[in-house]
């Protein structure tokens, strides 16, 4: 396994403190988890407690003013390492940063102290039933009447969508395609109300909604930044949401290795471990030698975006690569645990679902190619003229 240069000894005394959280509060309940569809409330206030939740917040509203991307990425690598449906990533990483760098002083008293103590948990509401990576093509609706914004719409496949205390909602405010607002919805606001609680073939645990918005009337000091500017704070945002991807990716993968290398040494086939057949063996070499080689470029997007540097299509091959990696690693684990794999009580066969909404969600795998080609000047739209 590669030594990795990016974390100081706080990083891993830091790891320490939170697996032994997760091993105490989260991990012994993941079964629970998976049968109800989402992790307890009381865990997120668990992991408010212990200061994990926006650590980057003001101390006045309970963060520990500490902004360094590398505590939540070995939070991300730890939480991912078992199933347990606790998304922080989402929650600190991907929401909580629209509040805390585009809110007004008035939104960061009225809805931080709550983000950082676990009290509020958070979701983002952007896909829609007919509108996935195409972010300008929503039709959610929000009609300035005055005083206050009226919202009309759904959306669907929200992560946290049932746990939920606050809504970042993307909705549509003008005639032009990227005229977008993001609106904060508090959960007991009339006329949001939850629909299904999906039901997908992975990540069990975690809460998947439909949202619904019927006359929902927001007040304007609700309103994130400029109400047409939505989209732009969408795409400011993307970078770290693709690269916590793609950290979250590399540790599952890890987790597939990890119980497949320790499967193969103890499973017998013809009168001898699985692990010392020669197809074993160039099996887990090669996809050591695959992890190793993403984890080093994954690590090296993360400096860049310590250094602020990190630009969309570096993020983008991360997401791809992570994503990619993972999904085959995960089916050549299966593969090797044999009929074993396809059961549900062993934890690879869960890990093989979940890995296939990494190549999906986040912008798919098709849209990270885009991205990276575009950015390449290998573009089909046609060229403007001098």
């Amino acid at each position: 396994m590669i030594r990795r240069r990016l974390f100081d000894a706080e990083h891993e005394q830091f790891r320490t403190t939170v697996r032994r959280w997760a091993e105490t509060e989260v991990y012994p309940h993941s079964e629970r988890f998976r049968e109800q569809g989402m992790v307890d409330a009381a865990v997120w206030r668990s992991a408010g407690a212990q200061g994990f939740l926006a650590m980057y917040a003001d101390e006045r509203h309970g963060g520990l003013g500490l902004d360094d991307f590398r505590y939540d990425m070995v939070l991300t690598e730890e939480l991912s390492a078992r199933e347990n449906g606790l998304y922080i990533p989402l929650h600190s990483r991907i929401v909580a940063p629209y509040v805390h760098k585009f809110g007004t002083d008035s939104q960061r008293d009225r809805f931080m102290p709550g983000i950082v103590s676990g009290d509020t948990v958070l979701a983002i509401a952007m896909t829609e039933p007919d509108t996935g990576s195409d972010l300008s093509g929503i039709r959610t609706r929000a009609e300035d009447r005055g005083d206050h914004w009226l919202i009309n719409g759904a959306k669907t496949y929200i992560s946290n969508g049932y746990l939920c205390g606050l809504v970042l909602v993307a909705a549509r405010t003008g005639a032009g395609r990227h005229d977008i607002g993001l609106f904060l919805v508090p959960a007991d606001t009339p006329g949001f109300t939850r629909g299904r609680k999906l039901a997908k073939i992975g990540l069990k645990s975690q809460d998947t909604a439909e949202l619904h918005f019927d006359n929902v009337a927001i007040p304007k000091d609700n309103v994130l930044g400029n109400p047409t500017g939505g989209f732009r704070l969408m795409m400011h945002n993307l970078a770290e949401e693709r690269l916590v991807g793609a950290v979250q990716f590399l540790a599952q993968a890890g987790r597939a290795f990890d119980i497949t290398l320790e499967f193969i040494q103890t499973r017998k086939v013809f009168g001898k471990p699985v692990g010392h057949y020669q197809n074993s063996r160039f099996k887990m070499a090669e996809m050591r030698a695959r992890l190793d080689c993403v984890q080093a470029f994954v690590d090296h997007c993360a400096m860049e975006h310590l250094e602020g540097r990190l630009g969309p299509e570096l993020a983008a091959e991360a997401k791809l690569m992570a994503s990619e990696t993972e999904g085959d690693v995960v089916d050549e684990c299966v593969q090797l645990h044999g009929g074993a794999g396809f059961m549900e009580e062993y934890e690879i066969a869960r890990l093989y679902t979940n890995a296939r909404v990494s190549r999906i969600y986040a912008g798919s795998s098709e849209i990270m190619k885009e991205i990276i080609g575009r950015g390449l000047g290998l573009d089909d739209r046609p060229a403007r003229k001098a």
